[in-house]
């Protein structure tokens, strides 16, 4: 649900915000005592990202090249970009850039480093229908490869079409952490859909029809 801490969680696992209690590792690595090592491995890419303003797209590429020390990184650089459909704004600024085309900006810094842990804070906003299903292929390419890819979202149809292990909280409250297929056996009733896994674990009413709610009424 909207307010549950989502983005709050992510931002502490990137060494943004700092936990209150407890430990975090990433990708192994305790984020307290190595954060420097813990953030060369992952990758965030915000809800709404924050790019500089002045720099062209193929100038955000050269900076994160230059800030993580990669090496031959521009032919991956040009593919990420003809692959988003970014290659014919190479050159523009990102002020001038759609919010869907930062929001890809964004995203193609990301992929350029091959981090071991990506953690992407509803990355479809902005999409365009073709865009998004690009960045759910490319989410999928970057599990095969080997990366951790966590997608923190509250459209359930992207965490059903790409998840395969859910953790749903509620008010800073994990109700479920595990496989996906095992949240459906639980809780997913009789239809098994997570849409119904989601209001049985929150405890939410299902919302029901105008007309319907109409007819009860009178």
């Amino acid at each position: 649900p909207n307010g549950a801490g989502k983005t709050t969680t992510i931002r502490t696992l990137c060494g943004i915000l700092r936990p209150t209690s407890g430990r975090l590792q990433v990708a192994g690595v305790d984020l307290a005592t190595e954060p420097i090592t813990a953030k060369k491995r992952t990758a965030y890419v915000p809800d709404d990202p924050p790019m500089f303003d002045t720099l062209t797209v193929i100038e955000h590429l050269q900076f994160v090249a230059s800030a993580y020390r990669l090496k031959d990184w521009q032919p991956k650089a040009d593919r990420l970009l003809a692959y988003f459909d970014l290659e014919e704004k190479r050159n523009t600024l990102s002020s001038e850039l759609s919010r869907g085309m930062r929001q890809k900006l964004a995203i193609v810094c990301a992929y350029l480093r091959e981090p071991d842990v990506l953690l992407l804070d509803e990355p479809m906003t902005g999409l365009d229908p073709p865009s998004i299903r690009k960045l759910k292929d490319s989410v999928r390419d970057q599990s095969t490869r080997g990366a951790t890819v966590l997608v923190s979202s509250h459209l359930l149809s992207l965490v059903d079409d790409l998840c395969d292990f859910l953790v749903l909280i509620r008010r800073g409250k994990v109700l479920f952490s595990g496989p996906m297929h095992d949240a459906r056996e639980q809780f997913g009733g009789a239809s098994g859909t997570l849409e119904e896994v989601f209001f049985q674990l929150t405890g939410e009413p299902e919302p029901q029809h105008p007309k319907s709610q109409a007819a009860t009424d009178d």
